[in-house]
């Protein structure tokens, strides 16, 4: 009976430390550590959704945060390339920078024009989205990301 006393209060021990953890916070409460996958993505027209493009056949992304740093995977069983990122991240008044430090081979071939990717970003309490801006600051697209851990 002591071992299963003694097992329980480590495992609401270690709950209440990742929890702790999760709830740190960057800016306004803005916190993505976790892991996330990709539902699905919008396209804006005239600052509206106008479409929603479902993942398919088998597309999956996912993408992981911790207190600094990023790492994502696309599989995308109709595309022979390997997709996949680690950087650092930061969120500051409601925008999120990604700057990679490597990469797959197709996406370093995307780094070397982009070094700095920014998204206006929208969180939830179990999902959020990143939101690609125009020139002119209008949306373009976003994916939107749920919580899986």
């Amino acid at each position: 009976m002591k071992k299963v006393i003694l097992i329980l209060c480590c495992v609401i021990g270690a709950i209440a430390f990742i929890s702790a953890d999760k709830n740190t916070t960057s800016d306004n409460d803005m916190s993505l550590v976790g892991v996330w996958e990709l539902q699905h993505q919008y396209l804006y027209e005239n600052r509206q959704v106008s479409d929603t493009l479902m993942n398919l056949n088998g597309y999956r992304q996912v993408k992981i945060y911790t207190k600094e740093k990023v790492m994502w995977t696309r599989f995308n069983p109709a595309d022979s390339n390997e997709w996949f990122g680690y950087g650092t991240y930061h969120i500051k008044d409601g925008v999120l920078e990604e700057r990679l430090e490597y990469a797959s081979d197709a996406m370093m071939r995307i780094v070397d024009t982009v070094q700095v990717f920014r998204f206006d970003l929208v969180v939830g309490k179990n999902s959020y989205s990143q939101i690609v801006l125009d020139e002119k600051g209008d949306p373009e697209s976003s994916e939107n990301y749920t919580r899986i851990e």
